[in-house]
């Protein structure tokens, strides 16, 4: 185990971190293959009855699965809280048991994002290239996957963002959550989404999920080109990274979210009272990738913003992780069970320093900067890769719904072309060329 230097401010903490099994995809005679098969099967039989029925339909069908959701919550909050129940029985550290508790306010927060989704107007699906010098038109199109699996963390309400998006998207999903939310997937999926299909004209089997729990089921989910050739990845980073290449020797398309973990730079120009507000808001949730995870501080006035930033800190319960460091400069706390409440602390060099070494040490999720002075607030954005960057304002805004209006999927980190970001549904479709004969 690493110990975190904290040179002599408190007693160093204890980080334990997670390994993770690199065996083989799932033996196709594994049950756990079977049961996956079969749901990608009924997803596949599904899938053209979800691209027949048409946007009107699924919108309907999103806003149902919004009222469902107001009229069974009692049902859906009684299934979460017997997993919340059983996992805090076997020891699931705080963080995650966050992650894996629904309230009222947050299923009140899930049916309005589905009724946001329902009305939000899709894209044009076909737009016109241009004509080639025989005259003939080059069309270019938006069509279904056909079936889109997902593999997420015990996350309920992740059940309900990504099934949604799928189906926005005209396609059947498969989806496969960690062992510890499969209640509350279940109950979700019964008594809410299926339902919410069925009353609408779509296929209830559209949505489909896995009934096996253990990473044998995900291993299988991206094993199956030939029936879910795309598949959402999110959770911890060597497990996603498995899955990823798992998926690519099989020819399965993944779209990772792998790593997260916000960065804040201090720069010398920066306000203090600006200072507790950003670290304030990157600390209100410490389970989620987007959070405050990596400080980094001008060094000409590293030791006059320390201090504001640690008062704040120290006042939430989250430990400060000072230089020298026996763990990685970007290691993710969030999803190291138990030692969530830290944050990692750097000097750097000014803005361009602190821009690199945020691309350079972190997933490159995201990154602000604070900052009084506008050239070095640009100087920054324009050194950092990542995928999103920020001027006086909080890494917390990198998601989906807070960014863009829309519930997500994922958030792409990638550092190649292709979705990059939040990953929502018209993300999720496939480019098709038509090319017509003459006028």
């Amino acid at each position: 185990m690493a110990t975190i230097a904290t040179h002599g401010r408190r007693p160093a903490s204890r980080v334990r971190f997670p390994t993770v099994s690199t065996s083989p995809a799932a033996d196709q005679q594994a049950p756990e293959f079977a049961a996956v098969r079969a749901a990608a099967q009924r997803a596949a039989a599904a899938a053209p009855g979800v691209r027949a029925a048409g946007g009107p339909a699924i919108d309907a069908a999103l806003r149902t699965a919004a009222r469902l959701l107001r009229e069974r919550a009692e049902r859906v909050l009684a299934a979460n809280a017997a997993d919340v129940d059983t996992a805090r029985a076997g020891g699931m550290a705080s963080g995650l048991l966050d992650r894996l508790t629904l309230s009222p306010e947050r299923l009140a927060d899930m049916a309005v994002q589905l009724e946001v989704l329902a009305d939000t107007p899709e894209p044009p699906t076909e737009r016109e290239v241009r004509t080639l010098p025989g005259g003939e038109r080059v069309l270019e199109r938006r069509i279904p996957v056909g079936v889109i699996g997902a593999v997420f963390e015990a996350r309920p309400n992740v059940t309900v963002d990504v099934a949604s998006q799928v189906l926005k998207a005209r396609s059947a999903a498969v989806l496969r959550t960690g062992a510890a939310a499969l209640g509350s997937a279940t109950t979700l999926v019964e008594q809410v989404i299926a339902p919410a299909l069925d009353a609408n004209g779509v296929p209830p089997a559209a949505v489909q999920l896995v009934p096996t729990p253990g990473h044998a089921g995900a291993d299988a989910l991206v094993g199956l080109p030939d029936l879910v050739p795309l598949v959402v990845v999110r959770g911890s980073g060597e497990v996603t990274r498995r899955l990823s290449a798992l998926g690519a020797t099989a020819g399965t398309r993944i779209l990772a979210h792998a790593d997260g973990g916000g960065v804040l730079y201090l720069d010398a120009s920066a306000d203090p009272e600006a200072v507790a507000g950003l670290v304030d808001a990157g600390t209100d949730r410490l389970g989620v990738c987007n959070r405050l995870n990596l400080l980094l501080i001008d060094r000409p006035v590293y030791d006059a913003l320390l201090p504001v930033a640690e008062k704040v800190l120290t006042g939430k319960g989250i430990a400060l992780s000072l230089p020298p460091h026996a763990h990685r400069l970007g290691h993710e706390w969030a999803l190291d069970s138990g030692s969530e409440a830290h944050v990692t602390v750097q000097p750097v060099d000014g803005a361009v320093d602190a821009a690199l070494t945020a691309s350079r040490e972190t997933s490159g999720l995201a990154a602000t900067v604070c900052a009084q002075d506008e050239a070095v607030a640009t100087a920054f954005i324009d050194a950092y890769t990542g995928t999103g960057v920020f001027w006086n304002t909080t890494t917390r805004l990198l998601d989906g719904y807070k960014l863009l209006g829309l519930p997500e999927t994922g958030i792409n980190v990638d550092r190649s072309p292709g979705p990059r970001g939040p990953v929502t549904y018209p993300d999720l479709a496939l480019r098709q060329f038509v090319v017509l004969p003459a006028r």
